[in-house]
């Protein structure tokens, strides 16, 4: 009993948990956006900085930071300018009046002195940074003066060093102040952004200094907590980087503060380097770096107050929601938050292009049953009738019109007139109608003008027969454009498919796969997984330099191939250029089947150009493609028609067409192309070559054979040459194929070539038993042999014999066992 009550009560209690994470991440979020309302949208963001960067004084006596910002901000944030000049005099009244003084007067000088320029140069983005410049050179040389009466050369130097730096803070504002305040998507930062933020950040916590409680500094505090949130964040690098640019700036505030850059940069290293231990750990790498510092720069004397300064931003940095941490991950590259936020991007990016695609897809089957014209035997009897009153009502109007028998023929004996008529148009239709003795006397008793109607109608009968033979060409070429646009429309429908094909994750495979090779002792880098689909499987490995002795193919394949239980083999390999690089592997499945082919062609006379073409295709899908085209006649024109036809076949298959519409649109464009009867046959043989399954399309071509053992199987179908007719159904005709069978394809050069042959089925059946070669091109010389050698050595017609052997595709390298055999 109790079993049954913590095995129910497990499930609430993490129901529960889940719930209240729900609730602590929602109440995050409310508060974050709220902050981000405030903070920004209000702008009161802009009042804190510019308060604290009112107080930041550097040097003693130099006044950067002040007027850099109040430019940046009235350049991008017109708005809160007002806002942000008010908080800068109210920062330098805490320090002192005249501090408020000189940078109320700098800000009456720049705004004068802005307006002057800008009416002189339009880019005030380029112009703002010299703006600057002169306003603090000019203000600070004018404060001096009226102090001294007389300037130094020191004075001139201190105005040198502030206006320099305003004009360098002041671009470093102009990239940092949009990256606080714009709410970019997919926002990412670089390494001299984030420079920059930090040293914005910098330069306010520079107007902390001189806020202390027992000893306890403000900029201390929170100058530790930055490197620890950005040490946590983005590692050592960016932790290091961060530590060396705050100290930096907080030392030129207070000289004392020089040995804590160092302090910051190596907390923030060892930071980064434990970030692995999550908070704790990095809040670690802060304290050693704290007293390893404080000891070796200060000895013990301030000891505690260093520890008591990190303990506390250590505490800050615990209390730091991991809502704010994860949203500031995701701006830094390198970041596991960064990387997924890329993946959401190129997967919505993946998703509108497969959208995309399939609108186009189906924008191609739309079209594809406008162009389809269906009628069934109803309409085409009424389109008949309709046809035929048309013609009949044209006839009448040019003869009857004027005839004074007019009512008695079309009113009184309408029935009678209208199947005469009809009747005599059929007759002329056929060429029949003047051998009707019966009807022609018949019509002439009816008929008081019988010779002008039947002349009409026998002259506009051919006018009619060709426009009806134009409509079908019509309706025709729209069914063949109707069956080609729904091909396209297939294949980008499966190209959408496979691009919303997600890769699976395989991290515990790639693990074991991993473990398994390196504890064999072969060294591997990296594996990804992309397939373990079983006859389809994908996998990319890095391995150091292999210096050319092939462990790919030799060890790791045939580890492969005992782990995955199937043949794999090296797909692609690309080898490193010096010994210290590394070599990049792809693997695949190993097709279950291979083909070897053997040729042997000759043309009409022994000349050579040959009206035989043929092709071997590889369409790169598992599938293998033998073709034979013959051109209708001998020399250059049969050439070039059967050439045509093959490498239109070539492209159309490889672009993943159906292999019947990628027939009937060769037939459209061949019968298209020419006005000439020139035509073409093919013999069409597609392979599978995982499950050996083949489709045979032949299209007025001469049968194929295959030889499995003693056995022959003779593979035939009716279908006309392409050319003739503009629409014709194609017959596939399907055949297992096993390893060890042969297939013989032959042009009627061949088939129909032997001499003295009645039955040239059983004298190629019987000529291909007796053979006891299974080499496929030992087999293509004899067949041409010997059908020469019947001719008496002549060769009258072109002739082409292409013999493919399947095999078994057997792995050059045997299976290694492995001990850790079963991927799951």
């Amino acid at each position: 009993m109790e079993k049954v009550e913590r095995r129910l009560m497990e499930p609430i209690s993490e129901l529960g948990m889940e719930k209240t994470q729900q609730v602590v991440n929602r109440f995050f979020h409310r508060i974050s956006s709220r902050i981000q309302l405030f903070l920004l949208h209000k702008g009161i963001i802009y009042g804190l900085i510019g308060f604290l960067l009112g107080r930041a004084i550097i040097l003693s006596e130099v006044l950067p930071f002040a007027l850099p910002f109040f430019g940046a901000v009235l350049l991008m944030k017109r708005d809160k300018a007002l806002l942000a000049g008010l908080s800068l005099i109210a920062g330098g009244l805490t320090i002192s009046f005249h501090v408020a003084l000189v940078i109320t007067i700098s800000i009456i000088g720049f705004l004068i002195l802005n307006r002057l320029v800008s009416s002189l140069f339009k880019d005030q983005l380029k112009v703002l940074p010299f703006v600057i410049f002169g306003t603090v050179a000019i203000t600070r040389l004018a404060y001096s003066f009226s102090i001294k009466t007389e300037l130094m050369l020191y004075d001139y130097m201190m105005a040198g060093v502030e206006s320099g730096l305003s004009f360098i803070l002041t671009l470093i504002f102009l990239q940092s102040i949009p990256l606080i305040s714009a709410r970019k998507y997919k926002q990412s930062l670089k390494v001299e952004e984030i420079i920059c933020i930090m040293i914005l950040l910098a330069s306010v916590m520079t107007g902390l200094v001189g806020v202390s409680f027992q000893n306890l500094q403000a900029e201390h505090i929170f100058s530790r907590y930055i490197v620890l949130l950005f040490a946590f964040i983005g590692g050592s690098s960016i932790g290091c980087t961060v530590g060396v640019v705050t100290g930096l700036i907080l030392s030129l505030a207070n000289v004392g503060n020089l040995y804590h850059m160092s302090l910051l940069a190596f907390s923030g290293l060892l930071g980064g380097l434990l970030r692995e231990g999550q908070k704790f750990g990095t809040a670690i790498g802060l304290l050693v770096g704290s007293v390893l510092i404080s000891l070796y720069g200060q000895g013990s004397a301030d000891l505690m107050t260093t520890l008591l300064e990190s303990m506390i931003a250590i505490l800050l940095f615990l209390l730091t929601p991991k809502v704010v941490t994860a949203r500031l991950a995701k701006h830094i590259p390198g970041t596991n938050e960064h990387a997924q936020e890329q993946q959401q991007y190129v997967r919505k990016i993946r998703d509108v292009t497969a959208h995309r695609v399939e609108q186009f897809s189906q924008v191609f089957h739309a079209l594809s049953e406008s162009f389809a014209t269906f009628y069934d035997k109803d309409e085409q009897d009424d389109s008949e009738e309709r046809e035929t009153d048309l013609f009949l009502s044209s006839i009448t109007e040019s003869t009857c019109q004027h005839c004074f028998k007019k009512e008695k023929c079309w009113v009184e004996n309408f029935d009678k007139t209208y199947d005469l008529m009809q009747s005599i148009m059929h007759e002329n239709k056929q060429n029949t109608y003047k051998s009707n003795m019966k009807l022609r006397k018949e019509f002439d008793r009816h008929c008081s003008k019988a010779n002008k109607v039947e002349e009409t109608i026998e002259q506009e009968i051919n006018y009619f027969q060709a426009n009806q033979k134009l409509k079908k060409e019509v309706q025709e070429s729209r069914r063949l454009v109707a069956e080609q646009l729904l091909g396209v429309s297939n294949v980008m429908g499966d190209l959408s498919k496979e691009i919303k094909r997600e890769r699976e994750n395989h991290f515990v495979q790639e693990e074991q796969i991993l473990d398994a090779l390196q504890n064999f002792g072969i060294e591997i880098v990296n594996v990804d997984i992309f397939s373990l689909e079983q006859g389809n499987v994908d996998i990319e490995m890095s391995i150091p330099f292999c210096n050319g002795h092939g462990e790919c193919e030799k060890i790791i394949a045939p580890m492969l191939s005992d782990i995955l239980e199937e043949s794999i083999i090296v797909k692609k390999e690309e080898c490193a250029n010096y010994p210290n690089g590394y070599c990049h592997v792809s693997f695949g499945s190993a097709k279950k089947y291979r083909i070897e082919t053997g040729v042997a062609h000759a043309a009409k006379g022994g000349g050579l150009v040959s009206g035989d073409s043929y092709s071997m295709i590889d369409l790169g899908v598992g599938k293998f493609a033998v073709a034979i085209s013959d051109g209708m006649g001998n020399g250059v024109r049969a050439h070039f028609e059967s050439n045509e036809t093959i490498k239109l076949l070539q492209k159309i298959l490889q672009s993943g067409i159906e292999e019947k519409v990628a027939i009937k649109t060769i037939n459209s464009i061949l019968s298209l192309r020419t006005t000439d009867e020139i035509f073409s046959t093919l013999d069409l043989a597609i392979v599978d070559l995982q499950d050996g399954s083949s489709k045979f399309l032949k299209i007025g071509s001469t049968p194929s054979f295959v030889k499995r053992g003693d056995k022959i199987i003779k593979i035939q179908a009716s279908n006309l040459p392409m050319g003739i007719i503009d629409d014709f159904d194609v017959d596939v005709v399907g055949e297992k194929l096993k390893a060890g069978d042969l297939l013989i394809m032959m042009s009627d050069g061949i088939f129909e070539g032997p001499k003295h042959v009645e039955n040239h089925d059983l004298w190629m059946k019987r000529k291909i038993s007796e053979m006891k070669t299974t080499d496929p091109q030992e087999i293509a010389d004899l067949i041409m042999e010997e059908v020469i050698r019947t001719r008496s050595g002549k060769i009258e017609d072109d002739m082409t014999v292409v013999v493919s052997a399947i095999e078994h595709n057997t792995p050059k390298w045997a299976s290694i066992p492995v001990s850790s055999k079963k991927i799951g």
